[in-house]
């Protein structure tokens, strides 16, 4: 297998009275992959130091849930859909969308009238299949927001149906909606709710059963190719290139760590689309299958992290197989199991990282029974991250505001309860007279009014912010959402795409920062 020439290294101190030295070095981008890397170009300072130019903005940064030496990695293992290939969402779950509505159709389910919103939706949310709401959680289970079908329910509500329920994902009422392939899904199944309440379906029909038959045409599609085959025959609609990640993957690959790519898509498909999203950015006569040690198609994940499946090695460009017993050199194979991947690299555990976007598939499995290291690609992090740096003025005028509140609160609660022990005549008696405690209650109850109608209009944005029905993807009010209450369980870092992974090197040290507990905002009543 051939291999890309190694990158040139500059010198570690250059000589300060040589001009050349202190000119921008070609950035490493422009040797092996056409296009701009707008964050990576370098130039040394009048030190003779090597800096960086320019950092990342917030939204390309990579979090750390658990501190991760990069360097202590000698593996890195990636997924293939959402992860170091990318699609353009909305056409891509508008096509699934298309396709499930006609095998409903054929059905004679009343569809064809319906169009998918993709703002109906986000990642993260649950289904709950038993009543026909779309839910959000917080990190404790608490439903904060829902709707049935596609109707919100207000907050009475809400209480009424979710007040003593606490939301358990092992049970199978739920389905948590763990990647962007499921929008599509979820749109479609809210429309169909209303549908059935209507009384435009069948009335035996129940809306577990209905979830149900969404969830089969959904299948049906995938296992028939119909949509990937659309895909690999106009990858141009779909697929987002990025020339960032070629690069990264090439930094990793050059630093001594060995790339291996394991996706349950099959052989056909991914070499047509890691063709179209790699191949332009490599050197003339190098091709994306050089990037990796293995490429392991057709998976079966979640299963091949965790039992023994048979394994075939694919030895001609059309696909033909043949059937191997264990991993013998590098190449391309079929099926097999995270356990002849650790035997033919000969390490394990978190000496290997995987990245995935399916939180369950990629990133929760990979954890419990492998042990391996995790990283999660949130590709919508970036729109968040931008809404809330867009947002950062108000937000910081909100925090200041409801600090005020916190304070006039405490007073108005001390003047309350001078007023009742002077009335019940038991306790320390305030300074205070009764008189003074009413006119101070009064005007406190006022200035909290006038507080909470500038709280108000500021708290519904905030509320909002990435989406209008559902809000931020991370958060559930002030509370963690469910979401990222499983991404901080099972990532031990998490970014918004593969190419990230250049701004902080195949060298870092990734350090999580000092959780933080309720009494560290103590200091509000101070």
């Amino acid at each position: 297998m051939t291999h890309p020439p190694s990158l040139p290294v500059p010198p570690l101190a250059p000589n300060p009275q040589d001009d050349s030295a202190l000119r921008r070095l070609t950035p490493p981008a422009r040797q092996h992959v056409s296009g701009a890397v707008p964050y990576l170009e370098v130039g040394w300072s009048m030190r003779g130091e090597l800096r960086p130019e320019k950092h990342p903005p917030q939204e390309r940064r990579i979090f750390c849930n658990r501190t991760l030496n990069l360097r202590g990695v000698k593996a890195i293992g990636y997924d293939m859909d959402y992860t170091v290939v990318h699609y353009r969402v909305e056409p891509w779950e508008r096509r699934t969308y298309e396709q499930v509505k006609v095998k409903l159709a054929d059905l004679e389910w009343p569809v064809r009238d319906l169009e998918f919103d993709p703002d109906l939706v986000i990642r993260g949310l649950i289904i709950d299949t038993q009543r026909g709401n779309l839910i959000k959680a917080n990190r404790f289970g608490y439903v904060t927001r829902a709707s049935h079908g596609t109707r919100m329910l207000d907050f009475e509500i809400l209480r009424q149906v979710y007040g003593r329920t606490l939301v358990d994902l092992s049970d199978s009422r739920y389905v948590f909606l763990n990647t962007l392939f499921s929008l599509s899904e979820a749109c479609l199944y809210a429309q169909l709710v209303d549908r059935l309440d209507e009384g435009r379906l069948a009335a035996a029909l129940g809306y577990a059963d209905l979830y149900r038959q969404v969830r089969r045409c959904i299948d049906e599609a995938h296992m028939e190719g119909e949509m990937k085959a659309e895909i690999a025959a106009d990858p141009e609609r779909y697929v987002e290139r990025d020339a960032e990640t070629v690069l990264a993957l090439q930094d990793q690959r050059e630093s001594g760590k060995k790339l291996v790519l394991i996706t349950n898509s099959d052989w056909a498909y991914t070499n047509r689309i890691m063709t179209f999203a790699f191949d332009p950015f490599l050197a003339d006569g190098m091709l994306w299958r050089s990037l990796f040690e293995l490429v392991i198609v057709s998976a079966r994940k979640p299963d091949f992290f965790s039992q023994r499946m048979p394994l075939f090695e694919v030895v001609t460009e059309d696909g033909l197989l043949r059937p191997v017993t264990t991993l013998r050199h590098p190449g391309v194979y079929v099926g097999g199991d995270a356990g002849d991947v650790e035997r033919y690299l000969g390490i394990s555990g978190e000496e290997i990282l995987y990245v995935g976007d399916h939180i369950f598939v990629d990133v929760h499995i990979t954890k419990n029974v492998m042990r391996w290291r995790t990283a999660l690609i949130l590709r919508e992090l970036e729109d968040e991250l931008k809404a809330l740096d867009a947002f950062r003025e108000e937000q910081s005028t909100l925090a200041r505001m409801m600090e005020e509140k916190v304070k006039l609160e405490f007073r108005y609660s001390q003047a309350r309860l001078g007023l009742q022990r002077l009335q019940g005549g038991y306790g320390p008696p305030p300074e205070a007279r009764p008189g003074e405690l009413k006119e101070a209650m009064t005007d406190l109850r006022a200035r909290l009014v006038a507080l909470d109608e500038q709280i108000m209009p500021l708290a519904k944005q905030s509320g909002e912010i990435l989406n209008p029905r559902w809000g931020p993807l991370m958060r559930a009010g002030n509370d963690k959402s469910h979401l990222a209450r499983q991404v901080e369980r099972y990532a031990d870092i998490y970014t918004s795409r593969v190419s990230n992974f250049l701004f902080e090197t195949p060298f870092v040290y990734l350090r999580a920062p000092r959780g933080s507990l309720p009494h560290d905002d103590s200091h509000v009543l101070a």
